[in-house]
């Protein structure tokens, strides 16, 4: 396994705050979230919504969907 491929989650999030994809986020207590990753750490993601910032913990969420697909086998940097 190489690098690139060690984290799925964080591989994920870095490629999708990289190219400012849009996502919906889904809560566990269904409420949904659009924005853009502007960072993210072990538990939380910083999220743009409608140029403010919102900071969700990691185990709020249950399901993230990009707007567009997300090419995971991209290289490393």
């Amino acid at each position: 396994m190489n690098k690139a491929s060690g984290n799925l989650q964080d591989n994920f999030l870095n490629i999708a705050r990289k190219e400012d994809m849009m996502l919906t986020v889904f809560l566990i207590n269904g409420y949904q979230i659009k924005g853009t990753v502007r960072s993210f750490d072990n538990f939380t993601i910083l999220l743009n919504v409608d140029n403010k910032q919102q900071l969700v913990y990691k185990h709020a969420v249950s399901t993230i969907i990009p707007h567009r697909n997300i090419n995971l086998n991209q290289p490393a940097e």
